[in-house]
């Protein structure tokens, strides 16, 4: 190591282990630095993965753009739907019914059970261009919703007890409003009162969000379409773009060319305050958890101050041979340095291995505790999500790095400022 600068040569020589008071509160600053940069590699990854997957899941089910007539349900919506379709950046096309329902399960009058779910209405020739319902059905096939048929997200499925072939009974706005009618004419309910329509579970999707699954079902636009006594009509046209991030621009270009009567929401904003308070939670938590490594730099001042103290003869030696202030303070700067690219470097493999096995040490701690850490029905997802974004990393890492150095800006400064007589008399 000869090779070396002698600044180098004596902040190696200083930060040799030694059984000293000094040593301990430098092992305690590095591992403060591992703590805080592993924290917030796997708080920032997971956050990033959770948001990510939200916005896919939610994209996949409802597409990047929905076009609506204003005032009502959409007539012409074939001939704007082809229109549509030949715009550039324009991937698929798609037309939809969507509304809340009445469902009854018919396993016998004692076990019966009632939901009140959302139906989609879903032309099964197109709806693959804008939607993942068609690739996420894990139980029993997407086709059979042509006939008389319903798709039924898992945990609806789960929660009403109900299986491929089960049949049901389904009670829509309209035909409620005709039952209603009807009771108001007889109250006795002698008179003859509208049937709910007989449905069978011909599939069960699983879209990978909670939400969904627990609340949503699909059937074919023609039997939507009778539903919700909507004739050829529908509710709007689901549109996929080849880039999501270009919603935005397209939107004002169909809205130039569609006119005042229709309405085209982006998918941004059809979700803006959930994706909103997960940045501001982000940026947030980013911000706090920087106070991890404030604290371990407040450990390296301290550990340098009194490392100085206890090197002021040395540092008169030096000086006296003929070292400059700057030569000094570059010495117990390069402690400062190599502390933080130490605790640095740890907590980066620290983290990223804590990301790698984040579900199997959730799995861990659920098994040894009597609650679950990330339950499924509040977050949406089944397993904890974790992206690692490079530029985050270099963000984290990058911004420790600078605070463990500036940590050790002061001690040094005053390590160089002293006179070599002042040091020598030092005892």
């Amino acid at each position: 190591m000869s090779w070396l600068p002698f600044e180098l040569l004596f902040a190696l020589r200083y930060l040799r282990p030694k059984r000293t008071f000094v040593s301990m509160i430098t092992l305690i600053s590095v591992v403060g630095v591992v703590l805080g940069v592993a924290v917030l590699i796997i708080v920032i990854s997971v956050m990033t993965g959770f948001d990510l997957q939200l916005r896919d899941r939610i994209i996949g089910f409802e597409s990047h753009l929905i076009i609506r007539q204003y005032g009502g349900p959409m007539k012409d919506y074939r001939q704007l739907g082809e229109f549509v379709r030949q715009q550039p950046d324009v991937r698929g096309v798609s037309p939809f019914i969507e509304g809340p329902i009445v469902i009854e399960t018919q396993q016998g009058e004692a076990y019966a059970r009632i939901a009140a779910p959302y139906l989609r209405g879903v032309d099964s020739e197109t709806s693959s261009e804008v939607s993942d319902i068609q690739d996420s059905v894990v139980i029993g096939e997407f086709r059979a919703i042509d006939g008389n048929g319903l798709l039924i997200g898992s945990e609806l499925a789960r929660r009403l007890s109900l299986n491929v072939g089960d049949p049901l009974a389904v009670y829509s706005m309209s035909l409620l409003r005709e039952v209603r009618k009807a009771l108001k004419r007889d109250p006795s309910g002698q008179q003859s009162a509208p049937l709910a329509d007989d449905y069978v579970v011909e599939g069960v999707f699983d879209i990978g969000y909670y939400e969904y699954n627990a609340n949503g079902m699909v059937c074919s636009l023609y039997n939507a379409q009778d539903l919700f006594s909507l004739g050829d009509q529908v509710h709007g046209l689901h549109v996929m773009l080849e880039d999501p991030e270009m919603a935005a621009d397209i939107k004002e270009t169909l809205l130039t060319q569609l006119g005042p009567g229709y309405v085209v929401a982006t998918w941004l904003e059809r979700n803006e305050t959930i994706f909103n308070a997960l940045v501001v939670e982000k940026n947030m938590i980013r911000f706090l958890l920087f106070f991890i490594v404030l604290v371990a730099a407040f450990g390296i001042t301290s550990s340098m101050i009194t490392f100085v103290v206890q090197k002021t003869r040395e540092i008169g030696m030096l000086k006296a041979l003929g070292a400059s202030s700057r030569q000094v303070v570059w010495v117990f700067m390069s402690q400062s340095v190599f502390v933080g690219l130490i605790g640095v470097s740890i907590g980066l493999l620290l983290g990223l291995q804590a990301v790698k096995y984040r579900n199997e040490f959730l799995a861990f701690m659920n098994r040894t505790m009597d609650f679950s850490l990330f339950p499924a029905d509040i977050y949406g997802f089944a397993q904890l999500p974790a992206v690692v974004v490079p530029a985050d990393l270099w963000i984290i890492c990058g911004g420790s790095l600078f605070i463990c150095v500036l940590a050790g800006v002061f001690p040094a400064i005053n390590a160089g400022r002293l006179r070599p007589v002042e040091a020598l008399r030092h005892e």
